[in-house]
């Protein structure tokens, strides 16, 4: 059995091996990070609906014996996730109810997204889809179901590949995938959102980079960094790779609480986004899920916020203030 163990390990790519080691343990992460008895007053020590998941690589960034780090505070579960919140709820965007049951979801005129995988490499405590049935998605036949209703939406000109995270797809099953989108001729972009490439930058390899270089459809590549302590080596060499491949690279982010609610934070955080090659592209107001309300902030400290914020950067460097809502046609900007 042991032989058998260490063959299966060694037949792991590197990321595989990392995402394996990941912590799954809230003791064990705050060990780790010299959080003693003291300072562990309102954290859960267990979250069975939705466990802790942070990879070692990350955890490498926060610093030790801060409770308060904010790379910390955006994994760690707290009791004030068990906490009711008015207006919270399990599908804060109601995408149940427009997903088609091979998981493609037209929200927008002119684009679909397509949940492509349930799984990601880190458990953000914030996740608009925290309570997401991704047990249903997405077995061979459902996917085969979402192409072929995607192959015959002639209007749709770009497709997100989202989750989960869909680069936590093995090469070969993201590669089959790629090829039966490069078949679509309606097809002019690929979008693929992932936080893989900062928190876990081992899954961006050359094979990676050629499967997003050398689609037909132009690639981007939309990833999720909330703080500059995020972006660390490792990530700043993985998104070099992309951009090198020639892929577009955008950034996401949500705005939270004790995270990155201050007009500095969020300044670094577009300076070393730029520095990584990396455009500032939407800065979200919390979606309300379940869950997440400690995160919430106002929309009036939101609203002054991006004004300081846009005193302080070049219009490239600032990104959109936004919310979304149900039915919306489009992200409505706060700003």
């Amino acid at each position: 059995m042991r032989m058998l163990a260490l063959a299966q390990k060694r037949s792991r790519t590197l990321w595989q091996q990392e995402l394996a080691a990941a912590f799954t343990e809230v003791g064990a992460l705050l060990d780790f990070l010299d959080i003693g008895p003291a300072a562990r007053a309102g954290i859960l020590a267990d979250a069975p609906s939705f466990p802790l998941l942070v990879p070692r690589g990350l955890a490498g960034l926060m610093r030790r014996g801060d409770p308060d780090d904010p790379l910390l505070r955006q994994v760690l579960p707290v009791r004030a996730e068990l906490d009711a919140a008015a207006g919270f709820g399990s599908d804060p965007l109601a995408e149940q109810a427009a997903c088609s049951e091979g998981g493609l979801l037209r929200k927008y005129h002119g684009r679909a997204l397509l949940m492509a995988t349930g799984a990601c490499a880190v458990h953000c405590r914030y996740c608009f889809r925290r309570h997401f049935p991704y047990a249903a998605l997405p077995s061979r036949q459902r996917l085969d179901a979402a192409l072929t209703e995607l192959a015959a939406a002639e209007d749709v000109q770009e497709l997100i590949l989202s989750g989960g995270d869909p680069l936590l797809l093995g090469d070969d099953v993201l590669g089959d995938l790629l090829a039966r989108l490069a078949a679509m001729p309606q097809l002019r972009r690929i979008r693929v959102h992932s936080r893989l490439p900062v928190v876990l930058p081992s899954r961006v390899t050359p094979a990676l980079c050629h499967l997003l270089g050398t689609q037909p459809q132009r690639g981007v590549l939309v990833i999720h960094a909330n703080h500059p302590t995020e972006l660390g080596a490792a990530a700043a060499d993985a998104l070099a790779m992309l951009r090198d491949a020639g892929v577009t690279l955008l950034n996401q982010s949500v705005l939270l609480r004790g995270v990155n609610d201050d007009v500095g934070c969020l300044a670094a955080l577009s300076e070393r986004l730029f520095d990584c090659g990396v455009l500032p592209y939407y800065l979200h107001q919390l979606d309300p899920v379940a869950g997440a309300a400690h995160f919430a902030v106002s929309d009036a400290h939101a609203r002054a916020l991006d004004q300081a914020l846009r005193a302080r950067l070049p219009g490239y460097l600032t990104p959109l203030l936004v919310r979304e809502l149900p039915g919306a046609a489009s992200k409505l900007p706060l700003s």
